[in-house]
């Protein structure tokens, strides 16, 4: 019976729903991580008797046709990049960006990538990295008897220099913004990386031309709210137990049919 395939594909998109809601419950205290959400479409229509259509010489036209659908389908997991909470860690190169942009950074092979995850670090030569040794445009180097570090809303970096009394601007943090943010490919580690479907990458000074500022000792956590999570988690469990019962109904009235002979 249709009814057993058209239930599957509930069935389907239902645990892949789960499946969403249960990566962004797992990164709750991820920093900078922006949540999914499953969007879905329903699939092709057996036509059985097509509005529009003719039913009598005389030319009159069907109003309301007859259409069986085949059940639906996973058509996205877009991800929602609404601003998340900004909270204070005392770290002076923990960076938190209020409003758009990402921060850019190189990884080993050469390859550009980009994050919202502002908990940066020194590497062994001075120069700011991410907490697994990436290289943070435009590599800004610290010397080793730098103090004080200070990183301002526009993202210039400055730190006294041994007995200097003044300070010395050590450069300055870039950031890139994106036409459809949503387009951005999640390779883990924090990381997106660019795509067609994003646009190229436009970087710019924080705090410019729509591009959000930077914010000293705090990080952004996840956009992620646990209360909707499980709200959601809850409604596609019920939408799958009601798939269930539409496979276990369909098997009933086979076995009924099947007794008959």
């Amino acid at each position: 019976m249709r009814a057993l395939y058209i239930a599957s594909t509930g069935m389907a998109a239902q645990e892949r729903n789960v499946e969403v809601i249960s990566n962004n419950i797992a990164n709750m205290r991820t920093t900078g991580y922006k949540k999914q959400r499953a969007e879905f479409q329903d699939l092709l229509y057996q036509q059985l008797r097509r509005a529009g259509s003719q039913s009598s010489d005389a030319g009159t036209i069907v109003p309301v046709g007859v259409e069986i659908g085949s059940g639906v389908r996973t058509a996205a997991t877009s991800r929602v990049t609404s601003q998340g909470s900004v909270v204070p860690t005392e770290k002076e190169l923990d960076l938190a960006i209020r409003g758009e942009g990402y921060f850019v950074i190189t990884l080993p092979d050469g390859r550009t990538a980009y994050t919202r995850d502002g908990s940066f670090e020194r590497s062994a030569t001075g120069e700011i990295v991410t907490v697994d040794g990436y290289t943070v445009q435009p590599g800004i180097v610290i010397p080793e008897d730098a103090r004080d570090i200070a990183i301002n809303a526009s993202g210039v970096v400055e730190a006294y220099i041994g007995t200097e009394s003044t300070p010395t601007e050590l450069g300055q943090v870039q950031l890139a913004t994106f036409v459809n943010t949503a387009g951005l490919a999640s390779i883990g580690e924090n990381l997106f990386s660019e795509t067609p479907a994003s646009g190229a990458p436009q970087t710019g000074m924080p705090g410019t031309n729509g591009v959000g500022d930077l914010l000293q000792s705090y990080l952004e956590m996840s956009n992620v709210n646990a209360v909707t999570e499980i709200a959601d988690m809850i409604s596609a469990q019920r939408a799958y137990e009601m798939n269930a019962r539409v496979i276990s109904g369909a098997d009933e009235m086979l076995r009924a049919t099947a007794n008959l002979t």
